[in-house]
């Protein structure tokens, strides 16, 4: 049966289910988080594939669709790896007196001081372990060149500030960029690991139109909103500044347990 012939619900589901069926084949369906790193991107490209009206409210619409794409994301899988079981980055609920459990943030240009007009796109996810001495993690970098490094920075939007974990090519509170052009075409999972935020401190910070913020654990900076992810890209030398190279940070996202989806 053709989608055109499904009912309005039906055809908006079906062209959800098709989008993040391409999504999750870009990535590769090995991918733990695959299915739910590009779920809003599916969503978002199903709703402009169909005509949300036929009489349903935009609501329902995406009330059947959540309910179907669940459904797919958690049927017909495999037995868990010891890696799903180890990073199951949205299973787990948080504890009582927990709500910062988990923390996610979308990449892109725009969050970027100063914004650029970069196509690349990003995800970072965060689960933090019952006792903070440990956090998962995965960043999904795609559409985006010259890949040499990436972080998580201490400091408020619209503010750049220092690199205190480094997530990617190397893990922890130290390390070195990749030379120039690094990754050239980056599409997927960048990085994925767990680091230790024990000892790491982000530092006071004097802030334009925001006063002084004071220096404080990154763990506490990344549960207060005062920290962020940055994917830094280099051409190398002689190369115009633009997408594919801009050292100082392509795309950036504010983590914040609030983003949580």
């Amino acid at each position: 049966m053709a989608d055109g012939d499904y009912p309005a619900v039906g055809r908006f589901v079906f062209a959800a289910f098709n989008e993040l069926e391409l999504a999750v084949t870009e990535l590769g369906s090995d991918s733990p988080t695959s299915y739910l790193a590009f779920f809003g991107h599916a969503f978002r490209r199903a709703g402009r594939v169909l005509n949300a009206g036929d009489g349903m409210q935009k609501h329902e619409l995406l009330v059947f669709a959540a309910v179907a794409l669940v459904a797919g994301c958690t049927s017909d899988r495999s037995t868990p790896t010891g890696y799903e079981v180890r990073l199951p980055l949205y299973a787990k609920p948080a504890h009582a007196g927990q709500s910062d459990f988990n923390f996610n943030t979308h990449l892109t240009g725009d969050e970027e001081t100063p914004p650029n007009a970069s196509p690349a796109q990003g995800q970072a996810v965060l689960r933090v372990s019952d006792d903070g001495s440990s956090v998962d993690f995965q960043l999904i970098a795609s559409n985006i060149n010259n890949v040499v490094q990436a972080h998580i920075h201490c400091g408020p939007p619209n503010f750049a500030g220092p690199i205190r974990i480094w997530l990617f090519p190397q893990i922890g509170s130290s390390g070195t960029a990749l030379t120039p052009p690094g990754v050239v075409d980056q599409n997927g999972v960048l990085a994925s690991g767990t680091f230790h935020p024990a000892g790491v401190t982000c530092p006071q910070l004097t802030v334009p139109n925001v006063g002084i913020i004071p220096a404080m654990p990154v763990l506490d900076a990344i549960r207060a909103g005062l920290a962020y992810v940055n994917v830094h890209t280099n051409a190398g030398p002689g190369h115009p500044a633009g997408p594919g190279n801009l050292p100082a940070g392509e795309i950036r996202g504010q983590l914040d347990h609030r983003n949580n989806p």
